[in-house]
C-alpha cells in the first residue's frame, strides 16, 4: 500500500534525508524545512520504504505539496525502531549560563555582604523574605536587573555587585497555615541593603511600578520592608535629568485603601524609601530604626548642620509622635508582628479561645474614682492572644487594637483612663480617626468601650489645634459603614463620649453599659459646679459648703447611672459584663459579610 508524505507549511527545503529504498520508521525525520528563519523537521507518519522522493535541497514547495510516497507494506519491524533516551540530568549550556546568573545574585555567593549584616545584628532580605514567606519561596520578577551604569562601569561588575539592582521583589503567599491559598497570596518586596545601601535604583523603580500594578489589579496586599538610602544619584544609563516623572510613588499611593499596606523597617530609612513608609497602613520598625525625610548627605546640603545617621528620626522620637505603629526588638519580631497584622484582613480563624468572662465583672473598681487598666478589660473580653495594639506610645488617652471575637477580626478603640482620665485630647482624636479609616477600608466591624470625662479643655489643650482634631472623629464615624458598637465602661459625658459612640448613642448597632457606668452631658462634678454655682457659693461655712457639693454630685449620679439611662431608653441596655461577647457576637451575626467589592471603598486612608 502507498502513501504520500505532503509539506507541513510552505518553505525552502533545507535538507533532504532519505532516497529511494531507504527504510524509515514512524516518526523519523525525512526532512528539514526553513520557513520565516525559522527550521522545521518533517518527520514520518508511518513506516515504510521510500518508493519517491519528489524534492531537492533549495526547492520552495508549498503547504500540502507531495515531498515523498513510500510503501508501508515492508516497514521495518519494531524491533529496527531506536530512540535515544533523554539524560534529565544533562544542563545545556544556555540553561547552565541562565542558572548562573540567578546564583550570582544569591546570599551563599555574596559571602562578605551577608557577613556585614550578620555583625550590624541584621538579616539580609532574601532571609527576611524566607521567614516571612510560606515555604520560603518567592516567585521573583526581575532578579536578573542590575543597576543602571553601564556608563560608569562593566557589565561584569554590575552584575556581581548590583544584583537585582537592590530590590528583591515578587509573589508568595503568607499564613497558608490559617487560611486558603485564595487568601494568602501576597506581593513582597524588600530593598537590599548589601547592594549600593538599598538606594532606590531606575530599575528597581521600575519593578516596584510592575508589582503595584499587580497588586492592584489582583486585589493582593503588599509587604515592604524599606531600609534603604533613598534615591539614587549614581545611575547613569536613561535620558532623565531629574527622574521626577516616575510613576512609583503615584502607583504606590493610588494602592491606600485598596490593598493592607504593610512597611517594615530596620537600620537607616531615609528620603524616597521613608517615603514608601510612610504611605503604609502599618509601620513596623526594629528599636534600632532611623526613619527621616532626609539623611545626613541632604541635611547637610541645605546647609543645616552634619549629622550622624542614628541622630536622624530614631525610633524613640518616631514611636511618640505616632509615625510607628509598632515596636519589635529585631527583623525576625518584625516578620512574625507583620504576619500577625496581615492575618485580620484575610479573613476569619477557626482556632480561637476565650477567658472566663465573669472576671470582667471585677476590672473596673467600685470607687468610682479610681483608675485602671483597660487592656486588661481588653484582653479578657476578645478572643485570646488575639490582639495587636498599634501606636501604644502615640496619642495614649486613646488605645487602638486588632481583635477576634469567635475567631473574627475586628477592631477595638478604648479610652485610656489612666492617662487624664480619659478625656480625648488632639493626638487621640486622630488617632482614633485614622484607626476608623482602617478599618471601614477593609470591613473590619469597629466595637469601642467608652470611658471617657469627654474631650480634654484648656489654654493648652487648645494650643494643639483640639477643635479640629477632635471634631474628625465625628466625621470619620459617618463615613464608615462597617458595623460598630459601644459598651461604656465607666463614664459618658459629653461630646467625647458621642464621638466614642460614633457620633451619638443611636448610631452604633447598639449601646449598653455595665453597671459601673455613669452619664451626663459634662462630668458630674463640673456640672454642679456650673449650674449650682450661686447655692454654693451662698454657703458660708466651707466644710458644709463641700457637704453641700457632694451631695449635689451623689444626686446627679444617681439621675445619670446606667439604670437611670435604660429605663429612659438612651441606651439599649444595661447588662452584666460576662455578656458583653453576646452582644457583640449577635451584632456581628446580624450585620452579615460585607459585600464583594471590584472598586476600593474609601479614596485612601489618611497617612497620619
Amino acid at each position: 500500500m502507498s502513501l504520500d508524505l505532503q509539506s507541513p507549511l510552505q518553505g525552502t527545503v533545507l535538507i533532504v534525508d532519505v532516497e529511494v529504498g531507504d527504510k524509515i520508521s514512524e516518526g523519523q525525520r525525512v526532512a528539514l524545512l526553513e520557513s520565516m528563519k525559522m527550521e522545521h523537521e518533517v518527520l514520518a507518519t508511518s513506516g515504510g520504504v521510500i518508493t519517491k522522493v519528489c524534492i531537492e535541497v533549495g526547492q520552495m514547495v508549498a503547504e500540502s505539496e507531495k515531498l515523498f510516497s513510500f510503501d508501508i507494506r515492508e516497514a521495518p519491524s519494531s524491533t529496527e525502531v531506536t530512540s535515544d533516551p533523554v539524560d534529565l540530568t544533562y544542563i545545556r549550556p544556555d540553561l547552565a549560563e541562565t542558572i548562573e546568573r540567578h546564583e550570582i545574585g544569591r546570599d551563599h555567593r555574596r559571602k562578605s555582604a551577608v557577613e556585614k549584616r550578620h555583625l550590624k545584628g541584621q538579616r539580609t532580605a532574601r532571609e527576611n523574605i524566607a521567614d516571612l514567606t510560606d515555604w520560603g519561596e518567592l516567585i521573583e520578577y526581575g532578579p536578573l536587573t542590575i543597576a543602571p551604569q553601564r556608563k560608569r562601569r562593566s557589565v561584569d561588575d554590575l552584575i556581581l555587585n548590583t544584583p537585582a539592582d537592590g530590590m528583591v521583589g515578587g509573589l508568595a503567599e503568607v499564613n497558608s497555615d490559617l487560611f486558603d491559598e485564595s487568601k494568602t497570596q501576597c506581593v513582597v518586596i524588600s530593598y537590599d541593603y548589601t547592594v549600593l545601601a538599598g538606594t532606590q535604583g531606575g530599575q528597581n523603580h521600575r519593578k516596584k511600578d510592575r508589582l503595584f500594578e499587580i497588586a492592584k489589579k489582583w486585589k493582593l496586599p503588599v509587604i515592604f520592608f524599606t531600609e534603604g538610602g533613598g534615591g539614587r544619584p549614581g545611575d547613569t544609563d536613561g535620558l532623565q535629568v531629574a527622574g521626577l516623572d516616575c510613576l512609583a510613588f503615584g502607583l504606590w499611593a493610588e494602592l491606600s485603601g485598596d490593598v493592607p499596606l504593610i512597611g517594615i523597617t530596620s537600620g537607616y530609612c531615609f528620603a524616597g524609601n521613608a517615603a514608601i513608609l510612610g504611605c503604609c497602613d502599618v509601620i513596623i520598625a526594629t528599636e534600632d530604626a532611623n526613619i527621616g525625610m532626609g539623611g545626613p548627605a541632604m541635611i547637610e546640603g541645605g546647609g543645616l548642620g552634619t549629622y550622624h545617621p542614628s541622630e536622624v528620626g530614631p525610633v524613640e522620637v518616631q514611636k511618640s509622635n505616632g509615625v510607628v505603629d509598632i515596636v519589635v526588638q529585631d527583623e525576625r519580631e518584625a516578620v512574625q508582628v507583620a504576619k500577625k497584622y496581615l492575618s485580620y484582613f484575610q479573613g476569619e480563624i477557626s482556632d480561637w479561645g476565650v477567658q472566663d468572662q465573669r472576671t470582667l465583672r471585677h476590672l473596673v473598681p467600685e470607687n468610682r474614682l479610681r483608675a485602671y487598666d483597660i487592656r486588661k478589660v481588653i484582653d479578657v473580653l476578645f478572643d485570646t492572644e488575639s490582639l495587636l495594639e498599634l501606636r501604644k506610645d502615640f496619642g495614649i488617652g486613646i488605645i487602638t487594637m486588632l481583635a477576634r471575637i469567635e475567631g473574627k477580626p475586628i477592631g477595638v478603640i478604648a479610652n485610656n483612663p489612666n492617662h487624664l482620665g480619659g478625656a480625648i485630647d488632639a493626638d487621640a482624636a486622630d488617632k482614633a480617626s485614622r484607626f476608623m479609616q482602617l478599618c471601614d477600608s477593609y470591613d473590619l466591624p469597629i466595637i469601642s468601650l467608652c470611658d471617657t470625662p469627654g474631650f480634654m479643655v484648656g489654654p493648652e489643650a487648645e494650643k494643639t489645634a483640639l477643635v479640629r482634631h477632635v471634631s474628625r472623629m465625628f466625621v470619620t464615624a459617618r463615613s464608615v459603614s462597617v458595623p460598630t458598637g459601644t459598651i461604656v465602661l465607666r463614664k459618658a459625658y459629653g461630646l467625647g463620649a458621642q464621638a466614642m459612640a460614633s457620633g451619638g448613642f443611636k448610631f452604633p448597632m447598639f449601646t449598653i453599659s455595665w453597671p459601673t457606668g455613669e452619664f451626663g452631658g459634662m462630668g458630674l462634678e463640673g456640672a454642679v459646679k456650673l449650674g449650682y454655682k450661686k447655692e454654693l457659693d451662698a454657703i458660708d461655712d466651707l466644710k458644709e459648703r463641700e457637704e453641700a457639693y457632694q451631695k449635689l454630685v451623689d444626686r446627679m449620679y444617681q439621675v445619670g447611672k446606667g439604670l437611670s439611662m435604660a429605663d429612659h431608653f438612651e441606651i439599649d441596655d444595661v447588662i452584666d459584663p460576662q455578656d458583653s461577647r453576646q452582644w457583640i457576637i449577635a451584632a456581628l451575626r446580624a450585620a452579615g459579610s460585607p459585600p464583594k467589592r471590584t472598586q476600593k471603598k474609601r479614596p485612601m486612608i489618611d497617612t497620619w
